[in-house]
């Protein structure tokens, strides 16, 4: 099968055949549950010890088949990509990453609009770690220039970025981050390497939670980190310091995920942007923050960048406040009420995105006062005529 350096395949194609071996005689890797190897002799165990990497077995840490066939198969769809990290779920990812890359004394740059354990994360665990975390407007390419110092490690980003799906210039701010002399990380959850490559776009580090369009049945909890040489054998060994490993029954799940995730991508997108474009044309939503929408913040920079959307996407009411909107929301039948997203089904939750912003003005200032009130969507793959019918019956229970 096609290895990583294979660029005869679509990312279509890729995603049926990475990771199945060589001369594989089944359609699917074995689930290898095994936390002890033997070895024939103190002399192979001596050797084995020394070689550290996949496809050579050690201790139950470090994997076995069924785990190096699906780091294998999220290396081939990141061009550029020397190795994949595994871990337990899409935190451990981006933890395990900035410790990494961060040391004491060192200066972290977040993006403003950051996954909410991101910045706890910044502002909590590396804090104890003496690293100093410091927020930045990624629609601000001066002002972030402006915001490295001498110690200024590493820069975390993100996009479209989260709850209020801006989208920035990646290849522009990775660019600023190469010349200072940072390490650029991105967390490219919402996209994936189907939809935007961050390695081939500047970025070292590209950190997803497989929990969501990899897995894709809202059945497995996992993180990878996907890098260039150098940085996947540090961010290798650091992983192996911190106990970090995954099941192999989990892993043979995100396999079977990965093979379908274009088409479930390409589903739920599609019906996203149809919905999208209902809900702007609703007298009772002020503003539909999707970057796939025409019109929307960002979607010249998603249009010129990204290969694909996904489905998730947030809608701003007008003029109401959190009990409309609540009302709203507990009148769905076809969506649930639950964090995540990125799996089969669809997901409403009320979101405050002024709650997570230190730099970054929310409301814009261009928007009215009083349209605040936020609804995050993650559109599944129901049919987006009867997800649209019970969104039209919701809003109907709105000033009830």
């Amino acid at each position: 099968m096609a290895g990583n350096d294979d660029t005869r395949f679509s990312p279509a194609t890729k995603l049926v055949i990475s990771g199945r071996g060589p001369a594989a005689d089944v359609v699917n890797p074995a689930v290898y549950r095994a936390s002890t190897h033997l070895y024939p002799d103190c002399a192979a165990l001596r050797a084995r010890t020394a070689e550290n990497r996949d496809g050579r077995f050690f201790y139950g840490r470090r994997g076995g088949p069924t785990q190096w066939a699906l780091a294998e198969a999220l290396t081939a769809l990141e061009p550029g990509a020397a190795g994949t990290v595994l871990y337990p779920s899409g935190v451990a990812a981006i933890a395990g990453a900035l410790l990494a890359v961060l040391r004491p004394g060192d200066v972290l740059l977040v993006t403003d609009n950051a996954y909410d354990p991101t910045r706890s994360m910044a502002l909590g665990l590396l804090k104890r770690f003496e690293v100093e975390a410091r927020f930045f407007d990624p629609l601000d390419p001066e002002g972030f220039a402006d915001a490295f110092c001498d110690k200024t490690r590493a820069v975390m980003l993100e996009s479209p970025g989260s709850l209020s799906m801006e989208v920035c210039d990646i290849p522009a701010l990775a660019a600023i981050a190469r010349e200072k002399g940072a390490v650029s990380l991105i967390d490219n959850t919402w996209a994936t390497s189907l939809g935007f490559c961050a390695i081939e776009h500047g970025c070292d580090i590209a950190i997803q939670a497989l929990t969501k369009h990899v897995g894709g049945h809202s059945d497995l909890m996992m993180g990878a980190c996907t890098a260039g040489e150098a940085w996947y054998r540090r961010l290798r060994i650091t992983s192996q310091e911190l106990g970090h490993v995954v099941s192999p029954d989990d892993a043979a799940l995100a396999l079977r995920g990965l093979r379908s995730m274009q088409v479930r991508l390409r589903r739920s997108a599609a019906s996203a942007l149809v919905i999208a474009r209902w809900l702007d044309a609703r007298p009772e939503v002020a503003h539909v923050l999707c970057p796939m929408l025409p019109g929307s913040p960002g979607h010249d920079l998603w249009k010129r960048d990204f290969e694909e959307g996904c489905g998730l996407f947030t809608f701003v009411l007008a003029g109401r406040d959190d009990a409309a909107r609540c009302r709203l929301i507990d009148a769905l039948r076809l969506f649930g009420i639950g964090y995540s997203w990125g799996g089969f089904e669809s997901l409403a939750l009320p979101v405050d995105i002024g709650a997570v912003r230190k730099t970054m003005a929310w409301p814009p200032q261009s928007w009215r006062e009083d349209d605040r009130y936020a609804i995050r969507l993650s559109i599944g793959l129901e049919d987006p005529d009867d997800l649209i019918a019970d969104l039209g019956r919701a809003f109907a229970a709105l000033d009830s």
